[in-house]
């Protein structure tokens, strides 16, 4: 093997194929030395060489580099960093460590891959994950380009990747289920729902291991390999499999019109406090990867509240970062990115708020991300709140102002109202900016985090049991009310209460400007039984339950119909806000309450009717919500006398006059009209 290595160089980071070879390199400052490792099968118990890098030779700067002739794509590889231990100086080096490499491509888990051997001494080589050396080229994308379409003309469907088509209900054969070659069997039935992007859940390599005794992790916020498709998803066991895998999923959505957004984690890692396993980055160089506790080096400051925090703002931490996002933009072809606790990236080195973060503007202002959908949590776990003070022009940002006064004000709480009129208007109060796209606001009732539209309905308390944490974990202020009964019910009128309540949540969202984002299965009444924390529960509480598309065909009906008949009108995929004066440029929004013209912004009002109009496009629509427990009975604008109010939508009927298409829907001949209690309505001018 001797004969077959080379000094090789400092760039590019990471695994490189090469002609006659593969180049690699590795970043640490501060360690000894560094053993490359090179394995025959995942499950190999030891190496077949061992490669000791020699300072001297393999060392430039802080790059550790070598380069291994007649080596290719599907080489299996780790590294050993030797250095001291002195968790007091920051440094938990441990050369019987496995390490994976931060830019390794794909990632590779054998049968005994073992969290707790990362975090016990000894050689953990049998039961460690290894890196997989990947050639990005040589993939046929038939013309294939990331082609994000404006936020005004799209709507999100937040999916699990793994819970989509798990179920034994999804009619998939074993080997797709909870797979990218699942997702690819659903495409038709996104497309026939009427979302237009996907936004996924992490799909970085994460560890399903860090989750309670006994479970396992769900969700996938353990990231431990930012570049890599996660492993589990692939529905091949070849280790390069999940790369392209993953690309014919993005190559298939997009030839269906739907973009992939992912749900990036790069607010903290799988490895956890300072109690936690030696995967990667604690062993390369955990000072200049983790923000370190305020005068305690030895521990993890954590504003992501997973036990540690990435040190994002750290020059090599950000040139990893934005290589990793240029890799999933021009190697992968998705459309853009959810940052998951996005405000850890505006804290420094020390963990201080920053007015002016680095990698924030690196991400906005970079050339090849520059048509990709950027969009931030805009909070993280330790009180820094920035929703509508996000840096930047082209982020947009998860409204959960938006969700909050939504869920209060459906629910019936009295000081609702004129909050949720500031979410239907796209949040002007938290947006004041003038040159500020109203469609950056991503409007959301429900996420992955929390109740699902189901649950929201149908519970009062959460019920988080399962999770093994007596039931202290997941938020403990949901907005949310049971109807009347707590969890499943045969109370037909209990029932059909709950069915009305989620189709005004549905109707609120869509009427609503801004960028819709929905949850997978809400649209089919998915349950989680409760449970508004499913991390854990890689089982049939999280899973899609396919049943649900005849169970709840009618529900569905009704969201496929108000998708088609939103996207469809101009009014609300405008890209400057709603104005409230008709002297200025349309689209005008006018306030109007149980009387034309007398909205009630009272303490105690639980209704709000407001009409749109663009004459530009001659549209014209009247839409009220009444979420008082008593029906009202609303004056209706007045028309010309070649139009009429045609009854689009009223949710207290049953379908299908729930929702009717514009040709087919019902003249209202009167000048009022009753809406019933907790119901919306929409009447369209023809």
């Amino acid at each position: 093997m001797k004969s077959n290595v080379f000094p090789g160089q400092s760039f590019p980071l990471g695994a490189t194929v090469l002609p006659w070879g593969v180049n690699f390199c590795v970043f640490s400052k501060n360690c000894d030395a560094v053993d490359l490792l090179l394995f025959d099968d995942v499950n190999d118990a030891s190496p077949r060489h061992v490669i000791p890098l020699d300072p001297r030779h393999n060392r430039t700067f802080y790059y550790w580099h070598v380069f291994v002739r007649g080596v290719g794509a599907g080489q299996l590889y780790g590294y050993r960093v030797h250095g001291p231990r002195a968790p007091e100086k920051g440094f938990y080096f441990d050369g019987d460590k496995v390490l994976l490499d931060p830019y390794a491509r794909a990632v590779a888990l054998s049968r005994q891959y073992s969290r707790e051997a990362a975090k016990h001494p000894g050689d953990n080589c049998a039961q460690a994950m290894k890196s997989v050396v990947v050639n990005p080229g040589g993939y046929e994308w038939e013309g294939d380009i990331p082609r994000p379409q404006p936020y005004a003309q799209t709507v999100i469907y937040e999916l699990h990747v793994g819970g989509f088509t798990r179920h034994s209900n999804s009619g998939l054969p074993p080997e797709k289920r909870g797979t990218y070659a699942g997702v690819v069997e659903k495409i038709p039935y996104l497309k026939s729902l009427g979302v237009t992007a996907v936004e996924l859940l992490p799909v970085q390599q994460f560890d399903p291991q860090d989750a309670p005794l006994g479970l396992t992790n769900y969700w996938g916020y353990t990231p431990v390999a930012f570049f890599a498709p996660h492993q589990g998803y692939c529905s091949r066991p070849d280790p390069l499999a999940p790369v392209n895998e993953f690309r014919d999923m993005v190559k298939a959505l997009h030839r269906a019109g739907i973009e992939v957004i992912l749900d990036v984690v790069f607010n903290h890692t799988a490895e956890g406090s300072h109690k936690g396993p030696t995967l990667s980055f604690r062993g390369l160089e955990n000072r200049a990867y983790y923000i370190p506790a305020p005068g305690d080096p030895s521990r993890y400051a954590n504003y992501s509240g997973t036990g540690n925090t990435l040190n994002t703002n750290h020059s090599i931490v950000r040139r990893m970062i934005m290589d990793c996002l240029r890799y999933w933009v021009a190697e992968m072809h998705v459309d853009g990115f959810r940052f998951d606790l996005a405000s850890v990236l505006a804290r420094d080195e020390w963990g201080q708020p920053l007015k002016s973060p680095p990698i924030l503007w690196e991400i906005e202002s970079d050339p090849i991300l520059a048509g990709s959908k950027i969009i931030a949590e805009a909070w993280d776990a330790a009180g820094l709140y920035q929703v509508g003070s996000f840096i930047g022009h082209r982020w947009a940002e998860w409204n959960g102002q938006y969700r909050d006064d939504a869920r209060r004000f459906i629910k019936g709480d009295a000081g609702a109202v004129a909050r949720v009129a500031a979410r239907i208007q796209a949040s002007p109060d938290l947006y004041p900016q003038e040159d500020r796209e109203p469609n950056r606001s991503i409007n959301f009732i429900t996420c992955h985090d929390g109740f699902t539209l189901n649950d929201l309905v149908s519970y009062t308390q959460k019920h988080n049991e399962a999770n093994r944490e007596q039931n202290r974990d997941g938020a403990d202020v949901n907005f949310s009310w049971n109807c009347g009964v707590e969890g499943p019910t045969t109370d037909a009128a209990v029932e059909a209460l709950r069915v009305r309540q989620i189709k005004n949540f549905f109707t609120l969202l869509f009427v609503s400007q801004g960028t819709p984002m929905i949850l997978m299965g809400d649209e089919v009444r998915r349950t989680q039984g409760g449970n508004n924390n499913g991390y854990c529960q890689n089982n049939q509480i999280s899973w899609f339950d396919w049943r649900g598309l005849e169970e709840h065909a009618d529900l569905l009906r009704f969201v496929q119909r108000l998708i088609q008949f939103t996207q469809s009108r101009e009014i609300f995929r405008a890209e400057r806000f709603w104005n409230t004066t008709s002297g200025e440029a349309p689209p005008v929004i006018r306030w109007h309450g149980t009387q034309l013209d007398k909205p009630d912004w009272g303490f105690d009002s639980r209704s709000l009717a407001f009409e749109l109009t663009d004459s530009q496009y001659d549209e014209r629509l009247y839409i009220v919500f009444n979420a008082y427990w008593k029906p009202l009975t609303f004056a209706l604008p007045v028309l010309s006398d070649e139009q009429q109010w045609k009854r689009v939508a009223d949710t207290a009927l049953a379908s299908p006059e729930d929702f009717q298409e514009p040709a087919q829907a019902v003249t209202v001949h009167a000048t009022t009209y009753r809406v019933e209690s907790r119901s919306a309505i929409i009447l369209l001018a023809g």
